[in-house]
């Protein structure tokens, strides 16, 4: 039930027992290293669209495309460090920011009006780095946005979300919604890897309840994170039926999220719900595919 964290200090022990024996440990490669909970990099509750093209340069990268665009706050989609504030003119990124989240994964924020950070300047995650705009070689004001792993454009996934490629698909800006610090956790981390985020449900400012679904297995997963109190241990619960069977829960004070709840629902619905201290929600039965 509490998988991820049992892995985690098994390794932790693990680590400790061969440092005594005095055999060298090999580093950990980057590649092993969980991506961080990136956010849509406007304001909350912000809609924008997540434009990405075939041939786009670099291929994975994202345009965030909104009507009245040009001059909007630009968040940062994870806590970091700015590892790089550049102006290129009228050519290529314009005037563009890298922000280095440790772990390999850097972000880049592109064709901006106005930066507002400087080089070597710790960032929150919600913390605004600068303003959208048309600078740079563009036809139209938009954010060019990209996920880096080791130096390499990856698919971006946004709060536990996978953009599509290529395509033009509408994301709601969850960054800082709790008004606190972010979750470190991502739905995606604590499900495992296969599953992909197909609803979600905000507990006012509480948390948010995740659903799944593992293409592979046929499996559905449910997760409730936290947006207050993180690191504290306080009651939630996450929770998963497939129509005609028993309730599966996962309840408990914790001090980051509840879950993973992981039920086989090839062809049938379910109820999916949870809860962050007196905040709670429970659907229909949905999702029958």
């Amino acid at each position: 039930m509490r998988s991820l964290r049992k892995v985690l200090a098994v390794a932790a022990v693990a680590a400790g027992v061969v440092g005594a024996l005095g055999v060298a440990v090999a580093a950990q490669s980057t590649d092993a290293v969980a991506a961080p909970n990136f956010q849509v990099p406007f304001r909350c509750d912000v809609t924008v669209t997540a434009a990405t093209f075939s041939g786009h340069n670099p291929a994975n990268s994202v345009d965030f495309q909104k009507s009245g665009i040009t001059g909007m706050p630009v968040l940062a989609s994870a806590s970091g460090t700015v590892s790089r504030v550049d102006n290129e003119g009228g050519d290529s990124y314009g005037r563009w920011i890298e922000v280095n989240h440790g772990g390999g994964y850097t972000t880049r924020y592109a064709h901006l009006s106005a930066q507002q950070v400087s080089e070597g300047q710790r960032v929150a995650v919600g913390q605004q780095l600068g303003k959208a705009g048309a600078t740079g070689g563009v036809s139209g004001p938009h954010l060019h946005y990209e996920q880096r792993l080791d130096g390499t454009a990856r698919a971006a996934v946004l709060d536990g979300r996978k953009v599509p490629y290529p395509g033009h698909t509408s994301f709601t800006s969850h960054n800082k919604c709790g008004g606190g610090s972010s979750n470190p956790h991502s739905p995606g981390e604590v499900c495992g890897s296969g599953f992909s985020v197909i609803d979600s449900h905000a507990l006012g400012k509480s948390g948010r309840i995740y659903l799944l679904y593992n293409a592979s297995s046929k499996k559905n997963c449910v997760t409730t994170l936290k947006s207050t109190s993180l690191g504290e241990k306080s009651p939630v619960s996450a929770t998963l039926q497939v129509k005609g069977g028993a309730k599966a829960s996962d309840s408990g004070r914790f001090a980051y999220y509840a879950g993973p709840v992981s039920k086989a629902a090839a062809a049938k619905c379910v109820k999916w719900g949870g809860s962050v201290g007196s905040k709670s929600y429970t659907s229909p039965y949905e999702h029958c595919g």
